[in-house]
């Protein structure tokens, strides 16, 4: 099985699922605040998640007002978002298993439809914008916040240096193709594929997202769960490979973190949004 072909089963996010909910989720939420405030979501407005995960973007979109509508391919990630929407008495969401290659809902239904580092993951990036527009109302818009340029990522800097330190041939994120999450890591080509989906007055915004981590263990566990890719990378290293790994991450955070204690590592993040 391919990379791309692991990323799209929903057993591969039935596995880390806890652990997305437990170490990224929680760190997406400023991101997410940026985001809504660029879609202009209200009190009453129909909005659907589409790779909705935990509830990173629905979940503040709910506690605007808004009537949810998130979708994931993993009844997992769906369990803990439907969990948490229950805990903080949110009656304004709906949590549903779905595709978001093959969304199945009606026509012109949404007055805004958003992913937030879910579509970017899709292999068929076309197909998944065309399907948030099919449904999204006309004049309404559509939301999605990607990864920019993986050289200006520090996690993945942070990762790739440890793992090299134990194991100096260590290839990384591979390059040819594109690894999913950074097909539209080009701003030009984020608003190509908007455009290309059907949407007029599209705007892409580049903010730095700040991620904080306290030790290398955390950040490990962060980059674990984020997503299936990262493990299949190390999939072939010994328990002692990735233990003397972590150490090293453990002096690269201690030496960011300085007097604070907190390693803030940043990344480029896209936001775009286009009129249906």
């Amino acid at each position: 099985m391919t990379t791309r072909e692991l990323r799209q089963t929903p057993e591969a996010w039935n596995e880390i699922a806890a652990g997305y909910d437990e170490f990224v989720t929680p760190t997406h939420a400023h991101v997410s605040e940026a985001a809504l405030n660029v879609a202009d979501l209200r009190p009453g407005t129909r909005f659907l998640d589409v790779a909705a995960g935990t509830g990173s973007l629905s979940l503040p979109a709910a506690r605007l007002g808004a009537e949810v509508v998130a979708t994931d391919i993993s009844p997992a990630m769906v369990e803990h978002l439907a969990t948490h929407a229950k805990e903080e008495g949110l009656s304004n969401v709906e949590a549903r298993v779905m595709d978001g290659h093959a969304l199945e809902l009606e026509d012109d239904a949404f007055d805004v439809s958003g992913s937030q580092y879910g579509v970017m993951l899709f292999s068929d990036l076309p197909r998944a914008l065309g399907e948030m527009v099919r449904v999204t109302k006309p004049g309404g818009r559509v939301l999605v916040v990607v990864y920019g340029n993986p050289e200006e990522m520090e996690f993945l800097g942070f990762f790739t240096r440890a793992v090299r330190s134990v194991i100096p041939d260590f290839e990384g994120l591979p390059r040819d193709p594109t690894p999913l999450p950074f097909q539209v890591a080009d701003p030009a080509k984020l608003r190509q594929r908007l455009e290309e989906a059907g949407l007029e007055d599209v705007r892409v915004e580049t903010v730095a997202e700040e991620l904080e981590f306290g030790s290398g263990r955390q950040l490990w566990d962060w980059l674990m769960n984020s997503n299936p890719i990262p493990g299949t990378l190390v999939a072939d290293t010994t328990e002692e490979q990735r233990a003397a790994a972590r150490e090293v991450l453990d002096e690269l955070v201690r030496e960011r973190a300085e007097e604070t204690g907190v390693a803030v590592l940043t990344s480029p993040v896209h936001v775009g949004i286009g009129t249906k």
